[in-house]
C-alpha cells in the first residue's frame, strides 16, 4: 500500500508525527506499506512549520508544494493545482488527510477527481458553525472521504446523522494526544523562561487567532487590556500568531501582565502548557491537550468542535466578550479546578490502529 500524507499547517504536524510513526513500526514488521509525505506551504513562517518536524523527529518532506498566504479561494485553488500535479507525477493507492485547514479539503478533493481513495484522520467532528472556513473544510472534506477515522462517539455519530455507512467510520482516538504521550517526557522550558521568572503555576497562557477575535484592532486592543486587568498578579505568556501581530501593527499598547513571545516549537509550548495556571484561547486543539494535561482552558468562542473537552475535560466555553470570560474566571478562582477525566481512547495508541485498519483494507 501507497500512502501519500498531506501536511499543511502546525495541526497538521502535530497529528502526522505519529501516524508516520506507526508506519514505520509496520515497516519494521514486515508490512508492505509505505508512504510519501506532502507538505503544501500553507504554514510557511519556520516558527510555525520547520521546527515542528525536527522537534518531532517527522522525515523531511518527499515535496513542499510552496503555496504560502493567500486569501480563502486562492490558497485553496494553488494547493489544488500543485497537489494534481505531484499525483500525477508520483501515484498512489490512498491519501491520508488531516484535521480541518485549507490542505485537508483541497488534497481530498483532488485526490477524488483522481480516482484515489480518502482517508480523513479526525473526520466528524463539528462545531455546526458554518461561518468558520475550517467548519466548511470539515463537510466537503467528509462528503467525498472514504475512511473516516473519528476521536470521539460524538464525531462517529455526526456522520452517520450524515449518512455516513458505519462500517467505514473507525473510532480509534486522538493522533493529537499520541504525540503528547510520546514526547512529554522530551518537553522543555523555552529561554525566556528564567529571564520573565517564570514558575510552576504563576503564569498564565494566551493565545488568539481566530477572525472574531483578532480581525478587528478596537476589538483586540479592548480583549488585551481587560485579559491584562483580569489576570491581576499573573503573567500572561503570549505567542502571537504573526497574522494577529500584524493586525496590531505598530498600536503602543501597555500591558502590565501580559509578555509578547515569538510562536513556540511544540516541545517549548507543551512545557508552558503543562506548567501553566490555566489557558485562555481561541483554538480547538489545545483544549484536548490541556484535557489531558489537567490544566483549566478558557475557550474564546461561541461553540466548540470538541465537545468531550467540556464534557469530560478541562475546558469551559467563555464566548468572545471579555465580559464572559472574566466571570468565568472569576467562578474559576472562588471554585477551584474542576474534576475532569479523559475520553476514550485518548490513550496515545490511535495511529495504530489507523494503520492496522488501512492494511486490511
Amino acid at each position: 500500500m501507497k500512502i501519500t500524507i498531506v501536511a499543511g499547517a502546525r495541526p497538521n504536524f502535530i497529528k502526522i508525527a505519529p501516524i508516520i510513526k506507526a508506519i514505520e513500526k509496520k515497516q519494521t514488521e514486515g508490512a508492505a506499506i509505505s508512504f510519501r509525505l506532502v507538505h503544501t506551504g500553507q504554514h510557511y513562517d519556520k516558527n510555525l512549520s520547520d521546527t515542528f518536524f525536527e522537534e518531532l523527529n517527522i522525515p523531511k518532506p518527499n515535496s513542499n508544494l510552496e503555496v504560502k498566504s493567500g486569501s480563502q479561494a486562492e490558497q485553496t485553488g494553488a494547493i489544488m493545482v500543485a497537489f494534481e500535479k505531484e499525483l500525477q507525477q508520483n501515484p498512489c493507492d490512498l491519501v491520508l488527510v488531516v484535521g480541518d485547514v485549507n490542505s485537508t479539503m483541497a488534497c481530498a478533493i483532488v485526490a477524488k477527481k483522481q480516482n484515489i481513495k480518502v482517508a480523513h484522520v479526525e473526520a466528524g467532528i463539528r462545531s455546526g458553525d458554518r461561518t468558520m472556513p475550517e467548519e466548511i473544510n470539515r463537510i466537503v472534506t467528509d462528503s467525498i472521504t472514504d475512511y473516516f477515522f473519528t476521536t470521539s462517539e460524538t464525531a462517529s455519530d455526526n456522520l452517520m446523522k450524515f449518512g455516513i455507512e458505519k462500517s467505514n467510520i473507525h473510532f480509534v482516538g486522538n493522533v493529537m494526544i499520541d504525540t503528547l504521550y510520546q514526547n512529554i517526557e522530551r518537553i522543555v522550558a523555552p529561554d525566556f523562561w528564567n529571564q520573565f521568572e517564570l514558575e510552576t503555576q504563576n503564569y498564565i497562557i494566551l493565545t488568539l487567532h481566530r477572525p472574531s477575535n483578532v480581525d478587528e484592532e478596537k476589538s483586540l486592543i479592548n480583549l488585551l487590556q481587560g485579559i491584562d486587568k483580569m489576570t491581576d498578579d499573573k503573567k500572561v505568556i503570549f505567542p502571537i500568531h504573526p497574522r494577529t501581530k500584524a493586525i496590531l501593527g505598530e498600536t503602543n499598547l501597555v500591558l502590565k501582565n501580559i509578555l509578547f513571545v515569538e510562536p513556540q516549537g511544540y516541545l517549548n509550548f507543551m512545557y508552558l502548557i503543562k506548567n501553566s495556571f490555566a489557558v485562555i484561547t481561541d483554538s480547538g486543539g489545545i483544549s484536548e491537550e490541556t484535557t489531558i494535561l489537567g490544566i483549566p482552558c478558557f475557550t474564546m468562542r461561541n461553540n466548540t468542535e470538541r465537545p468531550e473537552t467540556l464534557n469530560i475535560g478541562t475546558n469551559t466555553l467563555v464566548g468572545t466578550s471579555i465580559e464572559k470570560l472574566e466571570k468565568k474566571f472569576t467562578e474559576f478562582l472562588n471554585i477551584g479546578k474542576i474534576k475532569a477525566g479523559i475520553p476514550a481512547l485518548w490513550d496515545g495508541k490511535a495511529s495504530e490502529r489507523i494503520i492496522e485498519i488501512l492494511l486490511k483494507k
